[in-house]
C-alpha cells in the first residue's frame, strides 16, 4: 500500500512541471489533481492510473515527488512507455514510479550536496546541489511546487532504480 502511494505521487508530480502558476499550494489541490490540472503531464498521469496509484497519491501523505515531464518520458527508447503501460508490466511500472517518490515533504532548502534519500520503492536516490540541483542524473527544472499532501520537484529525465 505504501509503495503504491509513493508511486502515484511520483506520477502525479510530473504533471506539474510546466505549471509555475501552481506553485502556491494549488488552492488545496492534492498531488494528483495538481498534475491533472497542469495539463502538460499526460504521460505521468496515465502511468499513475495504469499502476493503480491514484488513490494513494490523493491520500494524506505527505509525499515528495520528483516528477518527470512528458518530454522526459518521450526521451525514453521508442516503445518503452507503451510497454510499461501494459497490465502485465504493472509491477515494473510501479517500481519505477515509486522510485520517484520520497516519504515526507522535502523542500529544496532541505537538500544538501551528496545526500541520499530513501524512496518508496526501497532504493535511494542521490541528490546533488552543486553546481546544479540533480536527483541521480536528472536535473531539477522547477522546485517546491506545493500540494495539499506534499511537494513536487520537476525533473528532466525519468530516473530508474538501480
Amino acid at each position: 500500500m505504501l509503495r503504491r502511494t509513493f508511486m502515484a505521487a511520483v506520477l502525479a508530480g510530473t504533471a506539474l512541471v510546466s505549471a509555475p502558476a501552481y506553485a502556491d499550494n494549488h488552492g488545496g489541490m492534492d498531488i494528483v489533481d495538481t498534475a491533472v490540472n497542469a495539463g502538460s503531464f499526460e504521460t505521468l498521469v496515465a502511468a499513475v492510473q495504469a499502476a493503480g496509484l491514484v488513490e494513494t497519491l490523493k491520500g494524506e501523505g505527505p509525499f515528495t515527488v520528483f516528477a518527470p515531464t512528458d518530454e522526459a518520458f518521450a526521451a525514453l527508447p521508442e516503445g518503452t512507455v507503451d510497454d510499461l503501460l501494459k497490465p502485465e508490466n504493472k509491477d515494473t511500472l510501479t517500481s519505477i514510479l515509486t522510485y520517484h517518490v520520497v516519504p515526507g515533504k522535502v523542500m529544496s532548502g532541505d537538500l544538501s550536496d551528496g545526500m541520499m534519500a530513501a524512496t518508496v520503492q526501497g532504493s535511494e536516490v542521490t541528490v546533488k546541489t552543486d553546481p546544479a540541483v540533480m536527483v541521480d542524473d536528472a536535473s531539477v527544472t522547477q522546485a517546491d511546487i506545493e500540494a495539499s499532501n506534499g511537494v513536487i520537484h520537476v525533473i528532466d529525465k525519468v530516473i530508474m532504480p538501480k
